[in-house]
């Protein structure tokens, strides 16, 4: 903790103590306004217990920060957090809310109140940090208080802070000294016997700025002609800092100064880094010393270890050092790069290496430490690297453009990846004279690892083999996934396999569902062989998908069981991927119509957090949710999810068969808004008359519900004649390519459509075809969804005795149950499934806002379902809702 020898300030400390009865103290301020020092002398005399943290820019890594957190809080309370510590430490990290939470849950068993204090918050840049402590003051226990001082706002609710009194705040017009502290500190704690009109002159040139007071102080120690400094100090105030510091590092010995200059470069010091950029042995002792002297050191552990400059100073430093010595800015730096690569640290050799613009020596860290970062998916970092490398420098390093390409193909920036690729390939045809040790070539062309080398034919054919799946050129991505497949040995799990997965992609994207279920599940077999378990639980996520458009979502849903198995074995609560698999798994309650089940996966789903799910993930939830939100009536708020997940979409390997546009048509069509709906297929071009394709088909069911919703509108034949058509060539095309899953739908528009046409008899022939089909696998929703038109198919359906049994259980879910009591009957309007749950809810003691929060909707939207409960229930107050449900046993 730092030092807290300074003058007393007790209006600043009763402020303090009075925020103790809030969740947050935020004191924000300038550098060296004096606010670590402030809340160091508070805690001294605070009545709680105290856990210290500072900062540094390291700390913006959410692991690291997390960690640190815990070590403070463990300096308080031995045991705690060590359960966090070992999930933080995992090599699958679980989801940071659900790090948060067990780390909430054991702050709780702490038996006494508690401060901990983050100093230096401003070093942090990093919205999830910030998304973490925004979620740990939500939730924060009542016996923890928060203290943090910063340089700058951190991006928190603030304002809602404020709104709810859980905020105390200290700025720069509170930390700035007075003219009496002022006094009190140059005279008498720092024995300067100044005058009053000294003082004032003092004080009034710095505005009260507690580090420029002490920096003067520092420059007027040991000096005879005060009242000259005085003036000099009180005149251009442009250099008064320069002239400051100068004259604070003009009267240390050579060695500390030359010692503060050298190791300024240094985010965080201890004594043999600082021993290994000086080239001196006394690092230990030179920074105990500073700290005993003042000299802005900050620890940065109980063991003082680590510390920092405190980073107005180190900023001064620096801007003296390449001033002063501007040649050995880059082997200071150099020196870092060597110590911290020795020591295991590879981002930091990283990143001094840059510093140094020694883009050779960081170029080979790079492409040494791809692999690693490779499998552990850290591409987003290795992008930033190569983008910080000098352009000409990968014209000679064919592993490290190939890298590069696979991370900005990661990164979906597509249109730079052949570019890359063509660079490495200009060496792929002198392989053998390289390998075989010519040395003009040799002179030439840099790599630190032969094997991959060796292996960049294969590697790029991937590479390719992948861009040409996004892009959507089907025959380029099959023509480059059979050269890895002819380049690589047998042996090669990961590469053939991920050739054949790709392979099994395109047959996807053709339509031929069992090809490519075939092809990409014999890839994954490779891949998991491999050891590469991320990736199967990626493509488990794949082999579901085309379950279900093979209409076997009892399948699918084992392929996520056993995905959710293989994830469990690996000793990790949580790995990447598990997100996604619970967004599918609640699709496919949904269309058993367990909407409860199906809204609890997406939660779950959500509590994983961000970093556990695949690109499309966030995409794919709100999806699902939109889904929930309309079979619950709400269709604007349906409608509002698949905007979001629109704006969220990104292309990737797998084909994108549902787009988002067809759905919204969808919705438009339920809600009525024909116009719109007719607009969206004007500007998709469609036509009863195209050819037919996979990539489309969804389209073109979408196309019939457009026209069947434009008959019902106008009643004008052509309409309907149009979708009658359309449906016979899609149902052949669906069958013929096994996508029972669109073959079902088809059949439903069929039985419809002649429905609409006054033609029960007709109709019955393709319902009694789809509940043969649909029957096996337990589809509900899919008939649901079609509203009343279908709830009279069935009805007839059952009069003529065609599988009983499914139609009467369909029947149930319409509310046309014969099992049902007559009291049961005399509601003109049936409750949706979403008034159903919100009735349940009326019906216990949960206020208002507590259901709505339940519910996860609006206030407003909560009033709306509870206004159409007590129309239908011919009521007009909660309690009588209650008791007319009890009538009718609607619970």
């Amino acid at each position: 903790m730092p030092r807290t020898n300074v003058i007393l300030r007790p209006r600043l400390i009763e402020r303090l103590n009075e925020g103790l009865g809030r969740k947050l103290t935020l004191i924000s301020a300038s550098a060296g306004f004096g606010k670590t020092t402030l809340v160091s002398q508070w805690v001294t005399g605070c009545e709680r217990t105290v856990a210290w943290l500072s900062l540094d820019e390291s700390d913006e890594d959410s692991t690291r920060f997390l960690t640190h957190i815990v070590a403070a809080l463990q300096s308080i309370a031995e045991n705690i957090g060590e359960s966090v510590v070992s999930s933080l430490n995992s090599t699958q990290q679980p989801p940071t809310e659900s790090i948060l939470t067990a780390l909430l849950n054991e702050i709780t068993t702490i038996p006494y109140k508690f401060v901990l204090v983050l100093d230096d918050y401003h070093v942090i840049d990093s919205k999830r940090i910030d998304d973490c402590l925004n979620f740990l003051l939500e939730h924060l226990p009542p016996q923890m208080h928060l203290v943090i001082t910063t340089r700058e706002d951190p991006q928190f609710h603030l304002g809602r802070l404020r709104a709810r009194g859980h905020l105390t705040e200290l700025r720069a017009t509170d930390l700035r000294f007075t003219p009496n502290e002022a006094a009190t500190f140059l005279n008498q704690l720092m024995d300067l016997k100044l005058s009053t009109d000294e003082i004032t002159a003092l004080e009034t040139r710095t505005e009260g700025w507690i580090t420029g007071l002490q920096l003067a102080a520092l420059s007027m120690q040991g000096r005879k002609d005060i009242p000259a400094f005085i003036r000099a100090f009180a005149g251009d105030n442009r250099y008064i800092l320069d002239y400051l510091v100068e004259e604070v590092l003009q009267r240390q010995p050579n060695h500390v100064r030359s010692f503060l200059l050298q190791t300024s470069i240094l985010n965080r010091l201890n004594g043999p880094l600082c021993d290994a950029v000086t080239g001196q042995k006394e690092g230990n002792t030179m920074l105990e010393t500073l700290l005993r002297g003042n000299f802005f050191v900050v620890p940065l552990d109980d063991s003082r270890h680590w510390y920092r400059y405190h980073h107005l100073f180190a900023e001064v430093l620096i801007a003296h050092l390449r001033e002063e010595q501007p040649g050995i800015v880059a082997t200071l730096h150099r020196r870092a790069s060597s110590w911290y690569e020795q020591h295991g640290s590879v981002a930091d050799a990283i990143r001094h290496a840059l510093a140094a613009e020694d883009f050779a020596r960081a170029a080979n860290l790079v492409e040494l430490a791809w692999p690693e970062m490779r499998r552990s998916k850290q591409i987003g970092t290795v992008r930033s690297w190569m983008k910080a490398l000098p352009e000409d420098l990968f014209r000679f390093r064919p592993v490290l453009s190939v890298a590069y390409a696979w991370a900005l193909l990661a990164c979906g920036e597509l249109e730079a990846v052949e570019g890359r690729l063509n660079s490495a390939e200009l060496w792929l045809e002198t392989t053998t004279d390289i390998l075989e040790g010519r040395e003009a070539l040799l002179a030439e062309v840099v790599f630190m690892d032969e094997d991959e080398f060796r292996g960049l034919p294969a590697t790029i054919a991937v590479l390719r083999a992948g861009l040409a799946q996004v892009l959507g050129d089907i025959t380029g991505a099959i023509k480059y996934a059979q050269q890895v497949l002819d380049l690589v040995p047998e042996d090669d799990q990961l590469r053939r396999g991920a050739a054949t997965a790709i392979l099994g992609l395109t047959s996807w994207t053709k339509g031929d569902l069992e090809t490519a279920y075939r092809m990409f599940a014999g890839g994954m077999v490779r891949v998991q062989q491999s050891g590469n378990i991320s990736d199967v639980i990626g493509g488990t996520i794949a082999l579901a998908d085309i379950r279900i458009a093979q209409g076997r979502p009892r399948q699918a849903m084992r392929i996520y069981e056993q995905g959710l198995q293989l994830a469990m074995k690996q000793g990790n609560p949580v790995l990447r991927g598990m997100a996604d698999m619970y967004v599918g798994m609640s699709e496919l309650y949904y269309e058993h119509n367990d909407l409860h089940e199906a809204t609890q996966y997406l939660l779950k789903s959500k509590e994983q957090g961000e970093q556990t799910g695949f690109q499309q993930n966030g995409f794919r939830w709100h999806i699902a949710m939109s889904r929930i939100r309309e079979a619950q009536g709400d269709l604007d708020d349906a409608l509002d999810l698949l905007h979001k997940a629109e704006n969220l979409y990104m292309s990737d390997f797998f084909p994108n068969v549902r787009p988002v546009a067809a759905l919204k048509a969808r919705m438009w069509v339920s809600q009525g808004r024909l116009d719109e709906a007719l607009d969206w297929v004007k500007e998709q071009g469609l036509s009863v008359e195209d050819d037919l394709y996979y990539l489309r088909e969804f389209e073109h069911i979408t196309l019939v519900r457009v026209l069947l919703a434009k008959y019902k509108n106008d009643r004008q034949e052509p309409s309907i004649l149009q979708a009658k058509g359309l449906l016979e060539r899609l149902l052949q095309a669906a069958e013929e390519g096994g996508r029972m899953g669109s073959a079902i739908e088809i059949l439903i528009l069929q039985a419809l459509t002649l429905h609409y046409q006054g033609n029960l008899p007709a109709a019955l022939l393709p319902l009694e075809r789809v509940l043969t089909l649909a029957e096996p696998e337990g589809y509900v929703r899919i008939f649901l969804d079609e509203g009343k038109p279908m709830a009279a198919l069935l009805e007839a359906a059952a009069k003529h005795g065609i599988a009983l049994n499914y139609v009467r259980s369909l029947l149930t879910t319409f509310g046309v149950d014969e099992s049902k009591t007559p009291t049961e009957q005399v509601m003109n309007e049936p409750l949706s499934e979403r008034e159903r749950e919100v009735l349940r809810l009326l019906r216990t003691d949960l206020s208002g806002p507590e259901i709505a929060r339940e519910l996860i909707v609006s206030l407003n939207t909560l009033r709306t379902h509870t206004k159409n409960i007590y129309s239908k229930l011919e009521v007009n107050n909660r309690r009588a809702a209650v008791r007319r449900a009890e009538e009718l046993k609607l619970f």
